[in-house]
């Protein structure tokens, strides 16, 4: 059921984006050639000044040499511009192709059975925010290292020689930083993910948190956490800080070590006295490069974890499969023999959730799946659309499994209201029409009427225009339950899946959601109603019974209920 986020031919999502980016880093490999070159601008000016100018007295001369230095350097920076520019718009690039893909992962991530702390959207950011940034800049100055040190070693080898030996050491440093603080720094983004999962749960269930006094208590959960991550991140930035102290402490004295040499060469009158600063000043520039990944390096961590992570993550994603447009299902429906584990345990050794259950259902027809709790209702109702994959068993619709149908294809024919509801950001014709941006409005009323709820939208403020999300005034649960209802019989789908449609309803509320049911059931859908309450099975003509995940009964709803003993002592009345 999942969309086409991975090409197994020409490799992922993210493998064929970063595919199309290598232009632009082609185009940032020359730039930082034309920036690397134009650098040694100021060292060979300088070299010119204190062994022609002052030698010479030439004022022509000095002009002469100031006027190329200014064209120079205003080409040095059009070309470092134009790098980042290119950086930034192939940053822009790859969130655009990749966007959207991960964030279906992401979405698609909820309906796992086992979770997982991935966040490729998180993921995404630190990949393009890392592009245009100057540790990437940084990356593309390292292979122009071996320019400089060639010029070092053209002035003399001795310098050349010594500036070689600072680059092995400032090397060697970068090499021992990257060893002793990989495991700690992946460790603390490991521990930021959990974190970070831990949060946003808290925040979902800030309603039951608060209420029974355990908002200190998770407080302290979540301290717990966050000062264990920053004590591993700490560790890792410690060690990473004293390298970068250490290689910065070290460049300096290189540099002071280079014109000492120089000095020393000037003196035996092997080189001219502008020798010794150019040849300074061009070997701390080769440094340079080493130096700014070097003290990038925490982000640099994070970017290659991410850019892991990634490709982790789509290479997981399911292979795209062939479907082809199926005519419109009339409304039969086949269950068979569908067994689901408890997930997690190992295998020999997971009990069923849900053990053999079979079923068919015609046109036009609605069974209410009764049953105490934890007997499979749910897990059944996620499974018949699409939400949760069967172990064994499949579901087809009028002869093809769910698998057969794409997305949008079998989302058109489909309706559900989960049991636990919230409606997304928007309005609550967004959410009606299932965020269609060609819904129509006239279909949009239809499903609310059927459902029962126009007159109460229009008692809103702004109606239908009504706005749902964080800043918005809260509807209650009857409100969101019966707007639900409506966006899961909008287009009159040929399947309805209900799942405690009634939990927060009312009386009239219930004779809504019964008479829904019914003009459905005229419009030839089908209906499953998972219930306990027995007003929501009121407009049923089947009941199928579920006891530990089995099926008890199935058959027409006078036969069945005649059948059913009465509850067993303890179970509530109002329960089926």
């Amino acid at each position: 059921m999942a969309r086409n986020t991975a090409s197994r031919e020409g490799g992922t999502i993210y493998a064929q984006a970063l595919t199309r980016l290598r232009r632009s880093f082609v185009g940032v490999g020359l730039f930082s050639a034309a920036v690397n070159i134009l650098m040694l601008t100021g060292p060979i000016f300088m070299l010119q000044v204190y062994d022609r100018v002052l030698s010479s007295g030439s004022v022509a001369t000095l002009q002469a040499l100031y006027a190329i230095v200014v064209v120079l350097f205003v080409f040095l920076g059009i070309y470092d511009f134009l790098r980042t520019r290119l950086l930034s718009r192939a940053a822009y690039r790859l969130d655009q192709d990749v966007g959207p893909a991960a964030h279906d992962l992401w979405v698609r991530s909820a309906l796992q059975e086992t979770p997982t702390l991935a966040r490729p959207l998180n993921d995404l950011a630190v990949v393009r925010g890392f592009l245009p940034g100057p540790a990437m800049l940084g990356l593309f100055d390292l292979p122009w290292i071996p320019l400089y040190l060639a010029v070092v070693f053209v002035i003399h080898v001795w310098l050349g020689w010594l500036a070689l030996a600072g680059l092995g050491v400032v090397t060697v440093l970068a090499l021992l930083n990257q060893w002793m603080t990989r495991k700690h720094h992946a460790q603390s983004m490991r521990m930021d993910g959990a974190e970070s999962f831990f949060v946003d749960q808290n925040r979902r269930n800030a309603e039951a948190i608060v209420p029974l006094g355990m908002a200190d208590r998770v407080t302290a959960r979540w301290s717990a956490m966050h000062r264990d991550g920053l004590a591993v991140g700490q560790l890792g930035g410690d060690r990473s800080e004293g390298f970068v102290a250490t290689s910065k402490s070290f460049r300096l004295l290189l540099q002071s070590s280079l014109l000492g040499l120089g000095g020393y060469l000037a003196l035996q009158q092997e080189i001219s006295p502008g020798m010794i600063v150019a040849a300074s000043i061009i070997a701390g520039r080769a440094l340079a490069p080493v130096d700014v990944v070097l003290g990038q390096w925490r982000n640099v961590v994070r970017v290659r974890e991410a850019h892991a992570r990634l490709h982790q993550v789509f290479d997981a994603a399911p292979e795209p499969r062939p479907v082809i447009d199926l005519p419109a299902p009339q409304g039969h429906m086949t269950v068979a023999a569908i067994t689901k584990f408890v997930p997690g345990a190992r295998a020999g050794e997971r009990p069923p959730i849900l053990d053999q259950v079979s079923f068919r259902l015609q046109p036009g027809d609605a069974v209410g799946v009764i049953g105490p709790s934890a007997s499979g209702k749910s897990t059944l109702a996620r499974i018949l659309v699409g939400a949760l994959r069967p172990d064994h068993g499949e579901v087809r619709l009028d002869g093809a499994t769910l698998s057969q149908w794409s997305d949008a294809a079998l989302g058109r024919h489909l309706g559900y209201l989960p049991q636990r509801l919230e409606l997304i950001a928007g309005t609550i014709r967004d959410n009606i029409a299932r965020f269609d941006p060609e819904a129509d409005d006239a279909a949009v009323i239809d499903a609310a009427r059927i459902a029962g709820v126009h007159e109460m939208i229009l008692q809103l403020p702004d109606g239908y225009a009504t706005a749902l999300g964080h800043d918005s005034a809260p509807l209650s649960g009857g409100q969101l339950q019966r707007i639900g209802l409506a966006r899961a019989v909008y287009g009159t789908p040929r399947y309805v899946i209900l799942d405690e449609p009634n939990s927060n309803l009312d009386a009239a509320g219930d004779d809504a959601l019964s008479q829904a049911i019914l003009t459905l059931r005229e419009q030839g859908s089908t209906v499953v109603v998972m219930a306990h309450r027995p007003s929501a099975i009121a407009a049923v003509n089947k009941v199928l019974v579920l006891h530990s995940g089995r099926v008890a009964e199935f058959g027409p709803k006078e036969d069945v209920l005649q059948k059913s003993v009465r509850p067993p002592a303890g179970r509530r009345k109002e329960e089926v």
